[in-house]
């Protein structure tokens, strides 16, 4: 009797599942799956409703199969949208975030520490030894640029000049061996150029490309560095060099000089000159003139009495040398160049090695060690 009611029932559930959004084809599966559930389960227990009870089920069926439909349908979908194999086009916007962490609400010098850390990937101790500050203080600073930028929507960018800072000294970091980060930051340096119309810009892409043009001849087969003066120049990159001096030209025509132009002018002289010997030390001296006056930079004065020390001997460099603060980085390595050049082997070789000490990495302290120890080997 219960299979024969059920029968008789089919037609108007049927209706209603239709009546109610359900497309026919979907409400009679979801009709039979009810009357198979009924034939299992009224024999035992008679709904006192039998036509709700069949409509009551197969609505939910119908509801349960539309949703699982639906479900599928999503992820083909998204499997659809999937690229295909193959190489494909990357969205990079390490840019954009070099450009965010130099918030307008951060001092410039907080915001490329913040940047150098968030973005950069360098180290406080990296960072601190950029800036010429304990490695503490440059915590404490990068502290106190995150909890200001904590509560502050990031719709306003930083400016072009901070910006570039914070790109010059991850290269600075990545040249230095300690972290490679110097095509990096030169790729990034080159978007921005494309980007905007600036001479610094295209200055300080000219002066990575110059120092980046020499690095294959910085170390030799051991490992160690070597000297500008003694690098063979025969393994510089002259096609990077050619691209450095035009970027640099181009920028300098504008006569809008920046300390970036500046210092890419001094690389161009030294990447001009055949060998170390026909370097013109008087121009470079007068570049040197031109940062000082622009950046009242304490290592620009340091590399200053370098240039002095080689365009008017090393008398007249230890002479500039003797006005500028002894803690600076390199101080003692610069002072024992000059004197050994003034003849001065003993006290130039006790400087070496007091440099070596100072050395922020194992390659420029281990090529101290190898100078000392030279000029300890002449002595009697």
């Amino acid at each position: 009797m219960n299979e024969a009611l059920i029968r008789s029932l089919t037609p108007s559930v049927l209706g209603v599942l239709v009546r109610r959004g359900a497309d026919f084809a979907a409400a009679e599966d979801a009709v039979q799956d009810a009357l198979i559930e009924a034939v299992r389960v009224w024999s035992a227990d008679p709904p006192r409703d039998p036509k709700g009870w069949l409509v009551a089920v197969a609505w939910r069926r119908f509801l349960d199969a539309a949703r699982a439909d639906a479900a599928r349908r999503r992820r083909e979908d998204r499997v659809d949208e999937e690229p295909p194999p193959g190489p494909t086009s990357a969205v990079d916007d390490t840019l954009q975030l070099y450009f965010l962490c130099a918030h307008p609400s951060l001092t410039p010098s907080s915001a490329v520490a913040l940047t150098l850390r968030a973005v950069g990937g360098l180290t406080t101790r990296q960072i601190a030894q950029a800036y010429l500050v304990p490695e503490a203080t440059m915590a404490q600073r990068i502290s106190r640029a995150k909890r200001t930028v904590s509560g502050v929507r990031f719709d306003q960018a930083g400016d072009v000049a901070t910006v570039l800072r914070v790109l010059y000294l991850v290269f600075n970091e990545g040249y230095s061996g300690d972290v490679d980060l110097a095509a990096e930051a030169i790729r990034l340096t080159r978007q921005l150029a494309a980007a905007i119309d600036h001479p610094e810009v295209a200055g300080l892409l000219a002066l990575m490309l110059l120092h980046h043009a020499r690095r294959a001849a910085r170390n030799g087969p051991d490992g160690n560095l070597v000297p500008l003066a003694e690098q063979d120049r025969g393994r510089w990159n002259t096609a990077t060099i050619a691209e450095g001096v035009q970027i640099l030209q181009a920028a300098l025509a504008r006569d809008r000089l920046g300390e970036f132009q500046a210092q890419a002018a001094i690389a161009a002289l030294h990447a001009d000159a055949p060998t170390a010997e026909e370097t013109d030390w008087v121009q470079i001296v007068e570049w040197y003139d031109e940062l000082a006056r622009l950046t009242d930079n304490p290592i620009v004065r340091l590399n200053r009495a370098v240039a002095v020390g080689e365009a008017d001997g090393p008398r007249a460099g230890l002479a500039a040398l003797a006005a500028l603060d002894e803690t600076l980085p390199r101080f003692t390595a610069v002072a024992a160049y000059l004197h050994e050049r003034d003849g001065s082997v003993g006290t130039a070789a006790r400087l070496y090695a007091e440099a070596a000490r100072k050395a922020s990495n194992l390659a420029e302290r281990d090529h101290l060690n190898r100078q000392a120890a030279r000029l300890n080997a002449l002595q009697p």
